[in-house]
């Protein structure tokens, strides 16, 4: 009866505790979130100073527009690196998907459906393949899609012959979705909306979204727990590939032709600096997706507010490294592991 009695008065200290101090408070309901907020407000603030047309609706749809096929990829990105993985040849697969989804455009006699069965039907098919590769291959996910992104992109490459393939801008249904409007807002941004609520409510809602956040965090705990961690794992990397042939298809639709590389050269370092930014711990196990999403928005705003400022377009390479290694410092802090090489 003891330690019955007491144990509830121990919870509600420390209960109280947590209510008391501020920083744990916005560690556990959204301090990341508030952070990268403030950034996206500062980035906005200095660029409409500097630019009077900056903060105009029309810049404001470009900077959603260019930013949803990283969004798309990103949030993804973020399922992967929670189940303690991580995918460095999205870009690629978009790349293929891409060229995949013009090339079976222009063989079906202009069918649009045809070219976005084939681009998803192949993003699926190298998704498995990268996470059988990583399962049953027993290859680390970061040098099993490392050789993915050399391989997809010498495979775009391959069968486009290194050039933009097909003409999309005649077809209705590429018309549509790479420039038509729902409700004032490109079909572009409301498809990475609806990927983001699905992502977000199969990862917090559903038991496949605890067993994902389960093995990121203890993968020996979700396998003695009976999670079977190789059937999640393939999952995982299958939807990777499928959410990147989507991404491919619109990089089709918004250019209007195929593209090997153009367009999809560096999109699996913005993918990855946004789950990180957005609090994707790259050892697993935790992140959500409304991070991620703001840290699209500021990556977005920050590259279109260089752009419009005429600045290199190479510091733009420079900033997205910088933001990357802070998110992942920042991360270490947070986590309280011993710095590489000094005492503890």
């Amino acid at each position: 009866m003891t330690a019955t009695t007491t144990r509830p008065a121990a919870d509600s200290g420390a209960d109280q505790r947590k209510r008391q101090n501020p920083l744990t408070f916005l560690a556990t309901f959204g301090g990341q979130n508030l952070s990268l907020v403030g950034a996206l407000a500062l980035v906005l603030v200095l660029f409409g100073v500097l630019n009077e047309n900056y903060l105009t609706l029309d810049n404001m749809q470009v900077i959603a527009e260019a930013a949803t096929i990283t969004g798309l990829l990103a949030v993804v990105q973020t399922v992967v690196i929670i189940c303690g993985g991580l995918d460095i040849s999205v870009g690629s697969q978009a790349g293929v998907a891409s060229v995949v989804s013009a090339m079976a455009f222009t063989g079906a006699g202009s069918n649009a459906f045809v070219g976005m069965a084939a681009a998803v039907g192949v993003g699926l098919l190298i998704g498995v393949l990268n996470g059988v590769i990583i399962v049953y291959g027993r290859v680390n996910p970061t040098i099993a899609t490392l050789a993915g992104l050399a391989a997809y992109k010498g495979l775009a490459q391959l069968i486009s012959n290194g050039r933009a393939q097909g003409y999309v801008l005649n077809n209705d249904v590429f018309v549509f979705l790479g420039r038509g409007k729902i409700a004032g807002l490109p079909v572009m941004v409301w498809i990475l909306i609806l990927t983001c609520v699905a992502v977000h409510l199969l990862l917090k809602y559903t038991d496949i979204g605890r067993n994902i956040y389960a093995i990121g965090g203890n993968d020996t705990a979700a396998r003695l727990a009976g999670i079977n961690i190789n059937k999640y794992l393939i999952a995982v990397y299958a939807l990777i590939g499928t959410v990147a042939a989507v991404a491919g298809i619109l990089l089709t639709a918004r250019t209007g032709s195929g593209q090997p590389t153009s367009g999809s050269e560096g999109l699996e370092l913005k993918a990855i600096t946004a789950a990180a930014l957005g609090g994707a711990a790259l050892r697993g196990g935790k992140g959500g997706i409304g991070g991620t999403l703001l840290a699209v928005a500021l990556l977005g705003a920050l590259e279109n507010g260089l752009t419009v400022q005429g600045i290199n377009s190479f510091w733009q390479n420079v900033a997205q490294g910088a933001l990357l290694v802070i998110a992942v410092v920042i991360q270490q802090r947070r986590s309280g592991e011993r710095a590489v090489g000094l005492p503890t």
